[in-house]
């Protein structure tokens, strides 16, 4: 997908689309390499938009894990559906909120781990926090849940639904992105 059609996506769709760029490569690097990928039987990721994250999952998970991709754009949906075929990477072109029936779909109850893309800080809060609430629902009591945003706003509302949440940051995104990494215990 193209840095242009990414754009154009911002502008028309600025409920689903954060960011004028797709997350870059050091980002992706701060969200996931501290994550037992390896070791996850169930991975779920909302909001992949263009892949960067999706790919690196993929690229780490047992062959016999599954990843639940979950996006509600229709052009970032059509885009991932060409380029993640594995039979293991399970497509849903769908909202974030169905996220305990696509585990269910899998014969499983629980993520071990969840990786977010969303832009909770442009959603109403309502929407926002129904989404947090099946998230933590639908976590392994172990797993974690890892979150990027481009603001701080979304840690009062992370702090009162997780026991722990860990902030870092990365400066080599545009725009700079918080990393909040958060779990049950």
């Amino acid at each position: 997908m193209s840095n242009r059609t990414f754009i154009s996506q911002f502008f028309k769709q600025k409920r689903m689309v954060g960011a004028l760029a797709p997350s870059s490569k050091f980002l992706a690097a701060k969200m996931l390499n501290h994550l037992p990928i390896e070791k996850a039987s169930i991975i779920v990721e909302l909001g992949p938009g263009t892949g960067v994250f999706t790919n690196k999952i993929i690229k780490r998970m047992a062959p016999n894990a599954h990843l639940i991709v979950i996006e509600l754009n229709d052009i970032f949906f059509e885009n991932i559906s060409k380029n993640f075929t594995q039979p293991n990477v399970h497509l849903h072109h769908g909202s974030a909120e169905k996220i305990g029936d696509f585990i269910h779909s899998l014969g499983a109850k629980h993520a071990d781990i969840i990786v977010s893309s969303l832009p909770f800080t442009v959603f109403p809060s309502e929407v926002r926090d129904a989404i947090l609430n099946k998230i933590h629902e639908f976590l392994n009591p172990e797993g974690y849940f890892v979150q990027f945003q481009y603001s701080l706003h979304s840690k009062k509302a992370l702090n009162q639904i997780f026991i722990k949440t860990k902030i870092n940051f990365t400066p080599l995104n545009f725009p700079p992105a918080f990393i909040y990494t958060c779990s049950k215990v």
